[in-house]
C-alpha cells in the first residue's frame, strides 16, 4: 500500500480522530491528554518518539537512508475564550485539524514500508497561541540536519475557498507590548499633587493614533487594554497597567512600529513625570518566501486538486509562531500549506467551523509534499 492509499482507506478514521482531538482542547503548556493520544498512534504503528521532561511537544521520526532530514510541523495547543457563556479550552484555531493531518500523513509513510531516502521528522509543538512553542521546540533540537520544513493551516472561506489551497500563507508579524504606568496618588480634589496614569496612559493612545508610516504596507498598533489599582472613584491612581497590540505585514516595519512605540514612551514619561516600564511579549515574526519549498506545496497540490484549485499566495494578517523557525535559521526552507475548508465566521471565533472533508484531501497535499521532497 503506498502512502496517498493509506490516506484514502483510513478517510474514516481520520475523521473519527479530529473530533477526539477537537473534544480533548487544552490550553498552551497544558496538552497533557493531546499528547499522550498523538503519542500512543504513532507508537502503535511502530514510529519512534522523542518526548521532553518539561513540556508536552514531542517529535516522531521515520529514519531514513540518511541524516538529513525533511521536517512536518503540527500545533497541538487551543485557545481560552468564552463560548456559549463558558470559558474553556477552544479548538477555534484549528490546531486539531492540523494534528490531525500531519498525524496520519506520519502513519501513511510508516504503514508503506519503504525506507525513505531522508529521516522524516513530524514536530508535533505546544504553545503556538503563545508564540512560545517553536521557540521551545527549538531548543529541543527540533531543527537539527533539517532542510525542509513544511506546515499547514486551516484557512478562513474568504481567503481560501473550499476544496483549493495555497502553498504559502504570508503571515504578518505581531506582538504586544506589555506596560506598567507609576504616578503619584493624590486627592481627586487636588491633581496638582499628583501625577495621574491615566492622563499618561490617555497620551499615550494619542501618540499611538497620530503614527502614519508612508507604506502600503498593513499595518496598527493600538492600545487594547488598561486597568488600574484605583478601587475609589475620588483618588487619583498611582499605578496602571496596559497593553498595546502591535501588528505589521513585515518583519522592517514591525521594527519601525517598536521603535515609534518606545520613542512615544520616553515622550510620555518626559512630559508627565510618570515612570513608564514596558517589554515585548507574545511577539511572532512575519512570514518570509522561500521559492523551493513553496514550489514543492504548489506541485503537490496540483496534483491533488489540480492547478486550477492552486491559489498563488494566502495573505494574512495574523501571527504564526512557525515563521520563528525560518527567523532564527534563515537557511532552512520553509513554507506552510493554506487548506481552503470552507471554514466560518473566521479563526478564533468561538463558533469557528469546517467542512472536515477536508482534512481528508489535506493530508493527501502534505503526504504528497514530503513525497516531492524527498525526490530533492
Amino acid at each position: 500500500m503506498n502512502q496517498l492509499q493509506y490516506i484514502e482507506q483510513n478517510k474514516e478514521s481520520i475523521f473519527q480522530t479530529y473530533h477526539t482531538l477537537h473534544d480533548l482542547a487544552e490550553p498552551s503548556w497544558h496538552e497533557q491528554k493531546t499528547s499522550l493520544y498523538l503519542k500512543e498512534k504513532l507508537k502503535n504503528a511502530g514510529i519512534h518518539i522523542k518526548s521532553f521532561p518539561n513540556h508536552y511537544g514531542f517529535i516522531a521520526e521515520i529514519p531514513g537512508q540518511s541524516d538529513q532530514v525533511i521536517a512536518l510541523r503540527a500545533d497541538m495547543d487551543a485557545l481560552v475564550q468564552e463560548v456559549d457563556g463558558v470559558v474553556k479550552a477552544n479548538h477555534s484555531c484549528g490546531h486539531d485539524a492540523h494534528s490531525t493531518m500531519v498525524l496520519y500523513t506520519a502513519l501513511a509513510f510508516k504503514a508503506s514500508g519503504i525506507i525513505p531516502k531522508y529521516t522524516l521528522r513530524f514536530i508535533f509543538q505546544p504553545a503556538e497561541e503563545m508564540g512560545e512553542g517553536a521557540l521551545k521546540m527549538m531548543d529541543e533540537g527540533a531543527l537539527k540536519n533539517v532542510n525542509y520544513l513544511f506546515g499547514v493551516h486551516v484557512r478562513p472561506h474568504f481567503e481560501v475557498p473550499y476544496m483549493k489551497a495555497a502553498p504559502i500563507i504570508i503571515h504578518g508579524s505581531a506582538g504586544t507590548i506589555k506596560g506598567t504606568i507609576k504616578g503619584k496618588q493624590a486627592h481627586a480634589a487636588r491633581p496638582q499633587d499628583g501625577i495621574n496614569v491615566i492622563e499618561a496612559a490617555a497620551l499615550i493612545v494619542q501618540k499611538l493614533k497620530q503614527i502614519k508610516l508612508e507604506t502600503a504596507v498593513p499595518y496598527s498598533i493600538k492600545m487594547t487594554q488598561l486597568e488600574t489599582e484605583n478601587s475609589v472613584s475620588n483618588v487619583i491612581p498611582e499605578t496602571a497597567h496596559f497593553s498595546i497590540d502591535a501588528r505589521a505585514q513585515t518583519n522592517d516595519l514591525m521594527d519601525e512600529l517598536k521603535k515609534r512605540a518606545h520613542q512615544i514612551v520616553e515622550d510620555v514619561i518626559h512630559e508627565t513625570a510618570a515612570s513608564i516600564s514596558y517589554e515585548v511579549e507574545e511577539f511572532v515574526p512575519a512570514a518570509t518566501r522561500h521559492e523551493n519549498a513553496v514550489i514543492i506545496v504548489e506541485n503537490a497540490i496540483t496534483d491533488i486538486l489540480g492547478s486550477e484549485n492552486v491559489i498563488p499566495c494566502c495573505i494574512s494578517q495574523g501571527g504564526e509562531d512557525f515563521h520563528f523557525y525560518t527567523a532564527k535559521n534563515p537557511q532552512l526552507s520553509a513554507t506552510m500549506l493554506g487548506l481552503g475548508c470552507g471554514l466560518a465566521p473566521g479563526l478564533h471565533h468561538p463558533q469557528m467551523n469546517f467542512n472536515i472533508e477536508a482534512l481528508h484531501y489535506g493530508a493527501k497535499i502534505l503526504t504528497k509534499t514530503l513525497l516531492l521532497a524527498l525526490e530533492k
